[in-house]
Order: C-alpha cells, then sequence, then structure tokens
C-alpha cells in the first residue's frame, strides 16, 4: 500500500469513502416511515412492506462473508467504487419500481452490491490515514455507521411527505456518484495486491438459501399462521438442512467463504454475541417506534422520524473522542456503559402512555443516544483486537455478517412479528374485560347515545386498538431493557483487549 495520506487530501477522502457508507448504511433505515405510503401505493398490506427492509437486509448479509475473497480478486479500491456506482444505479431503479416484487428484487441487489461496503470503508479508513490519526478516523467512521440510520427516517420522512417514496432512493444517487468519484481520484494509484483464490460456489449456494428459506420464513409466517402452513414447515427444514450442510462443508473446503476458527477465540465469540444482541434490540426499536407513531398516535413520516431522531445527537459530537481515546480505557466498560444507558432509555419509554407527548419521545431517545455513542466501536475493538492481522478481514466480515443479518434482517423480522402477537394478545384480553356489565364501558356507550351502536362499537374498537398497540410497544421496550442488562456480563467475560492488540487491528 502506499504512503499515508495527510491534510486537506486525508480529510476529503475520509469524508468521500465515509459517503459511501453513509448511503448504504443509510439505507437500512431510510425505507421505515415510508413503508406504510410504499404498501399503499403498491396495494399491498403493511406487513408485506416490510419486505421492502429486510430484503435489502439478508442480501446485504450474505454478501459479507465474501468481501475478502472479493477484495483480493477485484482490488479493494476498484471494488469499494465499483460497489457504490452499483449502488447509484440500483437505487434508481428502486425508485422506477411500480410493484412489490419490483421493488423487492432491485432493493436485493442492492443490498447486494453494498454488502462490501462497510468493511471496505473501515479497511481504506485505516490503510491511508497515519497511525495518530487512525482512532479518530475510526471514531468518524462509526459516527456514520450510527447516525445514518438515526437520519434515515428523518430523511425519509421528509422526502415522502414533501415529494413521494421514490425519492427516498433517488437521493443516494448524487451523494454516491460523489463519493465515487473522489474516491477514485484519490485513490486510483493505490490498488492493492491481487490475489484471485477460487471460489466455492456450492458453499455459496448452501449459505444464500438458508439465509433466504430463514428470512422469507420469518416474513411469511404471520401472514401463513406460523407452522400450521406447509409452506413455513417446508422453508425451515430447507433452511435448516442447507445451513447444516453449509457449516460441514465450509469446514473441508481449502478456500471456505467463512473462517469459522474465528470462534475459537473468547472475544470474538463473545462480542459478537453482544454485539449482535445490541443491534437487535437497537434496530427492532428503530422499526416499532416510527411504525407505532404513525399508524396509532396520527404522526406523519416526517414528525415520526422527527421524534426519533434526538437518538443521533451525542453520537454525532461524542462517536470521534470514543475513537480517539480508546487506547486511554478499557472498551469493555465503554461496551457495559452503552449497554446500561440504552437499558435506562428503554425503560423510561416503556412508561409512555398514548398521551405521551413528542418531547417526552424525544427524551428517551436522546438518552438512547449516549449509549449509542459508546456502543459500536468499543465492541469491534473488543471482539476483534485478539485477531491476527492476517485473519482480520475474514474476521470482520463474518462479525459483520452475524451482526447484520441478525440484528438488521431478521430483527426487523422478529420485532414486528412479536409486536403483533402482543397488540393481539393485549387485544384480546382488553376486549374481554367490557362487557355490558362493565361502568366504564355503559358510560362509553351513553356519551355516544346520539350515534348508532354499531359507529360507536367501531370507535370503541378503535380506542382499544390504540391501547393495544401502546401496550405492545411497552411491553417491547420492557424486554429490550432487560435483554441490554443481561448482555453486560458478557462483555465483561471477555479479555481486556490492550493498546498494543488494538494498534494490531488498525495495521
Amino acid at each position: 500500500m502506499s504512503s499515508y495520506f495527510t491534510g486537506w487530501r486525508l480529510i476529503i477522502l475520509n469524508i468521500a469513502i465515509g459517503l459511501g457508507t453513509f448511503i448504504q448504511v443509510l439505507d437500512t433505515s431510510i425505507a421505515n416511515v415510508a413503508i406504510p405510503y410504499i404498501a399503499g401505493n403498491l396495494s399491498v398490506s403493511a406487513d408485506q412492506g416490510t419486505w421492502v427492509i429486510t430484503s435489502f437486509a439478508a442480501s446485504n448479509a450474505i454478501v459479507l462473508p465474501l468481501t475478502g475473497w472479493l477484495s483480493d480478486y477485484f482490488g479493494r479500491i476498484r471494488l469499494f467504487v465499483g460497489s457504490v456506482l452499483l449502488f447509484v444505479l440500483t437505487s434508481f431503479l428502486c425508485g422506477l419500481s411500480t410493484s412489490l416484487p419490483m421493488l423487492v428484487i432491485f432493493r436485493i441487489l442492492q443490498g447486494a452490491v453494498a454488502g462490501a461496503l462497510i468493511p471496505l470503508s473501515q479497511s481504506l479508513i485505516v490503510a491511508f490515514n497515519p497511525p495518530e490519526k487512525q482512532g479518530g478516523a475510526l471514531g468518524f467512521w462509526g459516527m456514520v455507521v450510527v447516525v445514518a440510520p438515526v437520519l434515515g427516517p428523518i430523511i425519509g420522512g421528509y422526502l415522502t411527505d414533501t415529494y413521494s417514496w421514490p425519492w427516498i432512493f433517488y437521493i443516494n444517487v448524487p451523494i454516491g456518484l460523489i463519493s465515487a468519484f473522489v474516491t477514485w481520484h484519490f485513490l486510483k494509484d493505490h490498488e492493492s495486491t491481487l490475489v484471485r483464490n477460487p471460489i466455492d460456489w456450492m458453499g455459496l449456494f448452501l449459505l444464500s438459501l438458508g439465509v433466504a428459506c430463514l428470512q422469507i420464513m420469518l416474513d411469511k409466517g404471520k401472514d401463513l399462521d406460523w407452522f400450521e402452513s406447509n409452506t413455513i414447515i417446508a422453508l425451515t427444514i430447507l433452511s435448516a438442512i442447507a445451513l447444516i450442510y453449509f457449516c460441514v462443508w465450509n469446514s473441508f473446503q481449502k478456500y471456505p467463504i467463512v473462517d469459522f476458527s474465528c470462534f475459537k477465540n473468547k472475544n470474538f465469540t463473545l462480542g459478537t454475541i453482544a454485539i449482535t444482541i445490541g443491534f437487535l434490540v437497537y434496530f427492532g426499536s428503530t422499526i416499532t417506534t416510527p411504525l407505532w407513531l404513525q399508524l396509532e398516535q396520527g404522526y406523519t413520516p416526517f414528525w415520526a422520524g422527527l421524534a426519533v431522531a434526538p437518538i443521533g445527537i451525542a453520537p454525532f459530537f461524542l462517536a470521534t473522542w470514543v475513537g480517539r481515546n480508546m487506547q486511554r480505557f478499557d472498551a469493555r466498560k465503554f461496551a457495559a456503559m452503552s449497554f446500561a444507558i440504552f437499558a435506562i432509555g428503554f425503560f423510561y419509554q416503556a412508561g409512555f402512555t398514548t398521551q405521551v407527548s413528542v418531547e417526552k419521545v424525544m427524551i428517551g431517545r436522546f438518552i438512547q443516544g449516549f449509549g449509542v455513542a459508546f456502543f459500536f466501536l468499543p465492541l469491534v475493538q473488543v471482539s476483534l483486537g485478539e485477531i491476527p492481522k492476517e485473519r482480520y478481514a475474514s474476521a470482520a466480515g463474518l462479525f459483520n455478517f452475524i451482526r447484520i443479518l441478525i440484528g438488521s434482517g431478521f430483527g426487523t423480522s422478529l420485532s414486528i412479528q412479536l409486536w403483533s402477537h402482543l397488540e393481539i394478545y393485549h387485544h384480546a384480553r382488553l376486549s374481554d374485560a367490557l362487557t355490558e356489565f362493565n361502568s366504564a364501558t355503559a358510560d362509553f356507550y351513553a356519551r355516544l347515545s346520539g350515534y348508532s351502536s354499531d359507529v360507536a362499537t367501531r370507535l370503541l374498537d378503535t380506542q382499544v386498538e390504540q391501547q393495544a398497540y401502546m401496550l405492545a410497544t411497552n411491553d417491547v421496550l420492557w424486554l429490550g431493557a432487560w435483554l441490554n442488562i443481561l448482555i453486560i456480563p458478557f462483555v465483561f467475560l471477555c479479555t481486556r483487549v490492550q493498546p498494543s492488540d488494538q494498534q494490531a487491528v488498525v495495521h
């Protein structure tokens, strides 16, 4: 590799690489608040509309383990620039979609071409920053990774309200073109050495089949009544067989697409579990909260995005500081503190009622923002800090593969399913209590005596539904709070990563 960049050239290069990462991470959440509009425009249900999110996450996760092989085969810089340009193209095609199947196909392609961007951007940021600036640069990169999903609902809500939902994809075009042009301009003469090892196509097929079947099973489970459906049973069996066969097959390959030997390292195993569960809970709340605000509290997409936006304030100001000071403090303490703050924020929000003000929603998200600031980069250091340099790329790919697949892809499906199931449960309980012998029920009908019985009953059911969704939202938040508390011991079971180890990580 070339000598390090300095001065204004380094700043511009870091921003350009950051923009390439930004649009990829932005697209994990920008569609969240627009799902009701996309579903309505394409004549599908809101539950079916979540395919827009999960299809992107699943295909993105499948490509992640291939990042090492792809960067060796094409070169890191060519792969990064090519991925950004293909992301621009598929984003444009997503905006042109006229049906849900068409949109999902382009979202699958969009997720696939973006799969290598996160590990590649981290690698390039580190490779071209001087050692003394790598911590701050990684902090900037970490800020992009955690703030982009927060800005997604705001930008998505504004574009959907002001223009139309296709613009949540069109916005990627100018940003991506700038990132690709600037990155290629600075780095075209600094390509990495090409190593063209053969790819294990059978392993790739088994991995893709297993992940795809599992994702479809999670997405369609609610609509098909879960294991009462032969389709769901077949998908589950096929996914289990494919993934088990993949694990066995992959273990005997000379050039495996996934290096499972990383799990022999305790820090990697426990750190991956911690960040995956933490990311699942965090990402689940970024899905259910905007949906609840829109569907039951009457918020527009823009205001729903604005209400959850304060979670990005603390990371914006603190992420770079955390990166610069990673070697001065125990990264495990940073991570544990982040989970504790997450829990406090979730407990606070779990006390909301249907009369909650937008200011209280913002306060709850603002509290969680301090958890986000100390969450991502410390756990990356804890998990990967003891991995040898020659295996770092494959370990980072596996680390991000598990985090994104389970946290983003499955997290979306699981959180929506849990939220919907809890609403049904609470709706049934509340309805059972509203008998003719209940004084509150009698009083409600008395106040609506000027309306027909059918109209009054529908109005009562609307009130019950709103309360049921509120209780379901509170339950999801309580569960998230306790999960964050339970993760903390996993962090301290890891070995402390010494400054020398952290320095090795970034070289």
